[in-house]
Protein backbone atom coordinates (compact mmCIF):
# COMPACT_ATOMS: atom_id res chain seq x y z
CA UNK A 1 0.00 0.00 0.00
CA UNK A 2 1.37 3.50 -1.22
CA UNK A 3 1.30 5.19 2.39
CA UNK A 4 1.20 8.50 0.88
CA UNK A 5 -1.88 8.01 -1.24
CA UNK A 6 -3.50 6.32 1.49
CA UNK A 7 -3.48 9.52 4.02
CA UNK A 8 -4.28 11.64 1.09
CA UNK A 9 -7.66 9.32 -0.14
CA UNK A 10 -8.36 9.49 3.59
CA UNK A 11 -7.35 13.04 4.43
CA UNK A 12 -10.20 13.88 1.00
CA UNK A 13 -12.78 11.89 2.17
CA UNK A 14 -12.75 13.66 5.43
CA UNK A 15 -12.51 16.95 3.68
CA UNK A 16 -15.09 15.64 1.11
CA UNK A 17 -17.31 14.23 4.08
CA UNK A 18 -18.14 11.02 1.16
CA UNK A 19 -15.99 8.97 -0.63
CA UNK A 20 -17.51 9.93 -3.96
CA UNK A 21 -16.55 13.43 -3.11
CA UNK A 22 -13.41 12.10 -2.16
CA UNK A 23 -13.62 10.84 -5.52
CA UNK A 24 -14.38 13.69 -7.40
CA UNK A 25 -11.10 15.93 -6.12
CA UNK A 26 -8.58 13.00 -6.53
CA UNK A 27 -10.01 11.73 -10.54
CA UNK A 28 -10.64 8.38 -9.63
CA UNK A 29 -13.25 6.29 -8.64
CA UNK A 30 -15.54 5.58 -5.59
CA UNK A 31 -14.89 1.89 -5.06
CA UNK A 32 -10.91 2.60 -5.31
CA UNK A 33 -11.11 5.25 -2.54
CA UNK A 34 -12.88 3.31 -0.40
CA UNK A 35 -10.84 0.15 -0.94
CA UNK A 36 -7.77 2.16 0.26
CA UNK A 37 -9.14 4.26 3.56
CA UNK A 38 -10.51 0.10 4.44
CA UNK A 39 -6.72 -0.73 3.80
CA UNK A 40 -5.23 1.64 5.46
CA UNK A 41 -7.87 0.88 8.72
CA UNK A 42 -6.37 -2.54 8.69
CA UNK A 43 -2.76 -1.59 8.53
CA UNK A 44 -3.05 0.46 11.68
CA UNK A 45 -5.72 -2.01 13.45
CA UNK A 46 -7.96 1.10 14.31
CA UNK A 47 -11.07 2.32 12.88
CA UNK A 48 -11.04 5.87 11.41
CA UNK A 49 -14.40 6.50 10.07
CA UNK A 50 -17.85 5.59 11.39
CA UNK A 51 -20.41 5.56 8.52
CA UNK A 52 -23.64 5.97 9.25
CA UNK A 53 -26.90 6.48 6.80
CA UNK A 54 -26.19 10.03 7.36
CA UNK A 55 -22.36 10.10 5.89
CA UNK A 56 -18.92 9.40 7.57
CA UNK A 57 -17.85 11.09 10.46
CA UNK A 58 -14.39 10.56 11.73
CA UNK A 59 -13.55 9.06 15.06
CA UNK A 60 -11.31 10.85 17.87
CA UNK A 61 -8.71 8.31 16.46
CA UNK A 62 -9.59 9.62 12.82
CA UNK A 63 -9.33 13.10 13.76
CA UNK A 64 -5.75 13.00 15.44
CA UNK A 65 -4.61 10.76 12.01
CA UNK A 66 -6.13 13.23 10.00
CA UNK A 67 -4.65 16.59 11.57
CA UNK A 68 -1.26 14.86 10.91
CA UNK A 69 -1.83 13.26 7.78
CA UNK A 70 -3.13 16.90 6.26
CA UNK A 71 0.12 18.43 7.73
CA UNK A 72 2.38 15.37 6.21
CA UNK A 73 0.85 15.56 2.42
CA UNK A 74 1.14 19.42 2.38
CA UNK A 75 4.93 19.30 3.65
CA UNK A 76 5.55 16.81 1.02
CA UNK A 77 3.73 19.15 -1.85
CA UNK A 78 6.02 21.93 -0.46
CA UNK A 79 8.96 19.36 -0.63
CA UNK A 80 8.49 18.57 -4.61
CA UNK A 81 7.88 22.15 -5.59
CA UNK A 82 10.83 23.05 -3.61
CA UNK A 83 12.91 20.42 -5.50
CA UNK A 84 11.80 21.77 -8.64
CA UNK A 85 12.68 24.95 -8.25
CA UNK A 86 10.32 28.01 -7.79
CA UNK A 87 7.36 26.65 -8.83
CA UNK A 88 8.68 26.38 -12.21
CA UNK A 89 7.48 23.22 -12.39
CA UNK A 90 3.65 23.54 -11.59
CA UNK A 91 2.12 20.54 -13.01
CA UNK A 92 -1.46 18.71 -12.64
CA UNK A 93 -4.97 19.83 -12.15
CA UNK A 94 -6.14 23.43 -10.75
CA UNK A 95 -10.12 23.33 -10.18
CA UNK A 96 -10.78 27.31 -10.19
CA UNK A 97 -14.44 28.62 -9.49
CA UNK A 98 -15.88 32.20 -10.22
CA UNK A 99 -18.92 34.39 -10.86
CA UNK A 100 -19.54 33.05 -15.24
CA UNK A 101 -19.56 37.43 -15.82
CA UNK A 102 -16.69 37.94 -13.76
CA UNK A 103 -14.99 35.05 -15.82
CA UNK A 104 -15.68 35.54 -19.21
CA UNK A 105 -14.68 39.32 -19.24
CA UNK A 106 -11.69 38.98 -16.95
CA UNK A 107 -10.50 35.24 -16.58
CA UNK A 108 -11.04 33.51 -19.77
CA UNK A 109 -9.60 35.90 -22.05
CA UNK A 110 -6.15 35.92 -19.95
CA UNK A 111 -6.46 32.24 -19.63
CA UNK A 112 -3.73 31.13 -22.47
CA UNK A 113 -1.38 33.39 -21.00
CA UNK A 114 -1.51 31.36 -17.63
CA UNK A 115 -1.57 28.08 -19.26
CA UNK A 116 1.73 29.47 -21.26
CA UNK A 117 3.60 30.13 -18.13
CA UNK A 118 2.41 26.78 -17.13
CA UNK A 119 2.84 23.83 -19.22
CA UNK A 120 2.66 21.25 -16.94
CA UNK A 121 -0.93 23.09 -15.73
CA UNK A 122 -4.59 21.56 -16.60
CA UNK A 123 -7.08 24.13 -15.45
CA UNK A 124 -11.27 23.45 -14.52
CA UNK A 125 -13.31 26.22 -14.39
CA UNK A 126 -16.55 26.31 -12.22
CA UNK A 127 -18.53 29.08 -13.36
CA UNK A 128 -21.15 29.55 -10.40
CA UNK A 129 -23.10 33.13 -9.00
CA UNK A 130 -23.72 31.24 -6.33
CA UNK A 131 -20.80 30.58 -3.38
CA UNK A 132 -19.78 26.79 -3.54
CA UNK A 133 -18.32 24.17 -0.80
CA UNK A 134 -14.67 24.38 -1.62
CA UNK A 135 -13.78 21.03 0.00
CA UNK A 136 -16.73 19.38 -1.18
CA UNK A 137 -16.41 20.36 -4.77
CA UNK A 138 -12.42 19.93 -5.08
CA UNK A 139 -11.88 23.36 -5.32
CA UNK A 140 -8.50 24.82 -5.62
CA UNK A 141 -9.08 28.43 -5.06
CA UNK A 142 -12.46 30.80 -5.88
CA UNK A 143 -12.49 34.25 -6.67
CA UNK A 144 -15.44 35.80 -4.74
CA UNK A 145 -17.07 39.34 -4.96
CA UNK A 146 -18.24 41.64 -1.88
CA UNK A 147 -18.25 40.68 1.65
CA UNK A 148 -17.25 37.03 2.79
CA UNK A 149 -20.35 35.67 4.59
CA UNK A 150 -17.86 33.56 6.72
CA UNK A 151 -14.87 35.34 8.47
CA UNK A 152 -13.42 32.44 8.96
CA UNK A 153 -12.16 31.57 5.25
CA UNK A 154 -8.65 31.58 4.10
CA UNK A 155 -8.83 34.33 2.21
CA UNK A 156 -6.50 36.88 0.01
CA UNK A 157 -7.89 40.37 -1.05
CA UNK A 158 -7.44 40.71 -5.22
CA UNK A 159 -8.83 44.14 -5.55
CA UNK A 160 -11.19 46.73 -5.58
CA UNK A 161 -13.73 48.14 -7.67
CA UNK A 162 -16.17 51.33 -7.81
CA UNK A 163 -19.77 51.03 -8.12
CA UNK A 164 -21.85 52.46 -9.89
CA UNK A 165 -25.63 53.01 -10.89
CA UNK A 166 -25.45 52.33 -14.94
CA UNK A 167 -27.26 52.20 -17.64
CA UNK A 168 -27.50 51.81 -21.21
CA UNK A 169 -27.78 54.96 -23.47
CA UNK A 170 -30.59 53.56 -25.16
CA UNK A 171 -32.49 53.05 -21.94
CA UNK A 172 -31.54 56.81 -21.26
CA UNK A 173 -33.45 58.03 -24.58
CA UNK A 174 -36.59 56.89 -23.21
CA UNK A 175 -36.46 58.40 -19.57
CA UNK A 176 -34.66 61.53 -18.01
CA UNK A 177 -31.42 60.22 -16.22
CA UNK A 178 -31.99 60.56 -12.47
CA UNK A 179 -29.89 63.55 -10.96
CA UNK A 180 -30.95 62.11 -6.77
CA UNK A 181 -31.10 58.89 -5.93
CA UNK A 182 -34.85 59.61 -4.62
CA UNK A 183 -35.29 59.46 -8.71
CA UNK A 184 -34.85 56.31 -8.72
CA UNK A 185 -37.86 55.61 -7.89
CA UNK A 186 -39.25 56.23 -11.21
CA UNK A 187 -37.19 53.94 -13.05
CA UNK A 188 -37.04 50.46 -13.86
CA UNK A 189 -34.29 48.48 -11.84
CA UNK A 190 -32.83 45.88 -12.41
CA UNK A 191 -32.15 43.82 -9.21
CA UNK A 192 -29.94 40.65 -8.28
CA UNK A 193 -32.14 38.59 -6.24
CA UNK A 194 -29.04 37.51 -4.18
CA UNK A 195 -28.68 40.93 -3.02
CA UNK A 196 -31.05 43.77 -1.47
CA UNK A 197 -33.25 46.14 -2.89
CA UNK A 198 -32.48 49.04 -0.84
CA UNK A 199 -28.97 51.37 -1.98
CA UNK A 200 -27.41 53.30 -0.05
CA UNK A 201 -25.65 56.48 -1.42
CA UNK A 202 -23.53 58.96 0.92
CA UNK A 203 -22.41 62.47 -0.49
CA UNK A 204 -20.38 65.18 1.69
CA UNK A 205 -21.09 62.89 4.78
CA UNK A 206 -24.95 62.56 4.34
CA UNK A 207 -26.38 59.50 3.57
CA UNK A 208 -29.85 58.61 1.49
CA UNK A 209 -31.08 54.97 1.72
CA UNK A 210 -33.22 54.42 -1.17
CA UNK A 211 -36.18 51.59 -1.98
CA UNK A 212 -35.86 50.39 -5.57
CA UNK A 213 -38.42 48.32 -7.64
CA UNK A 214 -38.52 47.17 -11.14
CA UNK A 215 -40.21 44.26 -12.82
CA UNK A 216 -37.66 42.20 -13.67
CA UNK A 217 -35.31 40.54 -11.37
CA UNK A 218 -32.52 37.88 -11.92
CA UNK A 219 -31.03 34.99 -10.09
CA UNK A 220 -27.51 35.54 -11.87
CA UNK A 221 -25.00 38.43 -12.37
CA UNK A 222 -25.18 37.85 -16.51
CA UNK A 223 -28.83 38.45 -16.52
CA UNK A 224 -28.02 42.17 -14.79
CA UNK A 225 -25.74 42.74 -17.75
CA UNK A 226 -28.00 41.42 -20.92
CA UNK A 227 -30.55 43.41 -19.03
CA UNK A 228 -28.82 46.33 -19.04
CA UNK A 229 -27.69 46.40 -22.30
CA UNK A 230 -30.93 45.15 -23.50
CA UNK A 231 -32.25 48.70 -22.48
CA UNK A 232 -34.67 47.28 -19.99
CA UNK A 233 -33.46 49.19 -17.02
CA UNK A 234 -30.70 50.76 -15.00
CA UNK A 235 -28.87 48.93 -11.94
CA UNK A 236 -25.71 49.12 -9.47
CA UNK A 237 -23.21 47.08 -10.15
CA UNK A 238 -19.66 46.95 -9.91
CA UNK A 239 -17.41 48.85 -12.92
CA UNK A 240 -15.69 45.58 -14.03
CA UNK A 241 -18.95 43.92 -14.90
CA UNK A 242 -19.10 46.85 -17.94
CA UNK A 243 -15.70 47.42 -18.00
CA UNK A 244 -15.94 47.12 -22.03
CA UNK A 245 -19.25 49.41 -22.44
CA UNK A 246 -17.66 52.15 -20.13
CA UNK A 247 -15.18 52.63 -21.88
CA UNK A 248 -16.96 52.88 -25.25
CA UNK A 249 -20.17 54.78 -23.77
CA UNK A 250 -22.54 52.77 -24.98
CA UNK A 251 -23.15 52.49 -20.97
CA UNK A 252 -23.08 55.30 -18.49
CA UNK A 253 -22.75 56.02 -15.03
CA UNK A 254 -25.21 57.82 -13.18
CA UNK A 255 -25.19 60.13 -9.77
CA UNK A 256 -21.41 60.94 -10.62
CA UNK A 257 -21.40 63.02 -7.16
CA UNK A 258 -22.89 60.03 -5.34
CA UNK A 259 -20.38 57.30 -3.82
CA UNK A 260 -21.61 53.83 -3.16
CA UNK A 261 -19.68 51.43 -0.83
CA UNK A 262 -16.44 49.91 -3.19
CA UNK A 263 -16.83 45.77 -4.19
CA UNK A 264 -13.89 43.57 -3.38
CA UNK A 265 -12.40 40.65 -5.13
CA UNK A 266 -11.28 37.84 -3.14
CA UNK A 267 -9.31 34.59 -3.98
CA UNK A 268 -10.52 31.93 -1.72
CA UNK A 269 -8.91 28.96 -0.41
CA UNK A 270 -9.88 25.55 1.28
CA UNK A 271 -10.37 26.11 5.03
CA UNK A 272 -7.99 23.99 7.10
CA UNK A 273 -5.47 23.50 4.20
CA UNK A 274 -2.90 25.12 2.81
CA UNK A 275 -2.83 27.02 0.20
CA UNK A 276 -1.37 24.95 -2.86
CA UNK A 277 1.45 26.33 -5.22
CA UNK A 278 -0.92 26.17 -8.13
CA UNK A 279 -3.79 28.41 -6.22
CA UNK A 280 -1.33 30.87 -4.87
CA UNK A 281 -0.09 31.55 -8.67
CA UNK A 282 -3.29 31.22 -10.14
CA UNK A 283 -4.13 34.62 -7.58
CA UNK A 284 -1.37 36.21 -8.48
CA UNK A 285 -2.26 36.18 -12.49
CA UNK A 286 -5.61 37.09 -11.35
CA UNK A 287 -3.93 40.15 -9.26
CA UNK A 288 -2.37 41.14 -11.97
CA UNK A 289 -4.97 41.43 -14.88
CA UNK A 290 -7.21 43.37 -12.28
CA UNK A 291 -4.03 46.05 -11.60
CA UNK A 292 -3.49 46.40 -15.34
CA UNK A 293 -7.09 46.71 -15.77
CA UNK A 294 -7.32 49.51 -13.13
CA UNK A 295 -4.05 51.35 -14.85
CA UNK A 296 -6.17 50.92 -18.27
CA UNK A 297 -9.30 52.62 -16.41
Amino acid sequence: MDRLLAMTSFVRVVEAGSFSGAARVLGVGQPAVSKTVAQLEDKLQVKLLLRSTHGLTPTEAGLRFYERARVAIQEADEAELAARGAGAGLSGRLRISAAPTFARLFVIPHLPHFLARHPGLEVDVILDDRTIDLIAEGIDVSLRMGSLADSGVVARKLATSRRSVLASASYLKQIDAPRVPADLAAHETLVFSQLSNVWTFTREGSEVSVLVSGRVRFNAAEGIRAGVLAGIGLTIVSDWMFAPELADGSVQRLLPDWSLPEIALWAVFPTGRMASAKARAFADFVEEIMLQQALAA
